[in-house]
């Protein structure tokens, strides 16, 4: 099975994917874990993997309650 065909996250607006890889590379960053460079994760622990999806997720719902609220960021 090749990894294109695995994958079952399809985004709802394409056009976000820019906003979302920048958003990884600064949860990443922040959290000291390298982003690998050919996308296999396979190689990394499910603390780093987790810890990131984590945190990415916590900053998306920052996101949205701030829009919500009418504080937008962006």
């Amino acid at each position: 099975m090749s990894q294109s065909s695995s994958r079952s996250n399809n985004l709802v607006v394409p056009q976000a994917t820019a906003a979302l890889q920048q958003l990884k590379l600064e949860a990443a960053q922040e959290l000291g874990v390298t982003i690998p460079q050919d996308g296999y994760y396979g190689n990394y622990t499910s603390r780093e993997t987790g810890s990131l999806g984590g945190y990415i997720t916590k900053r998306l719902v920052q996101l949205a309650e701030q829009q919500l609220s009418g504080r937008s960021t962006m």
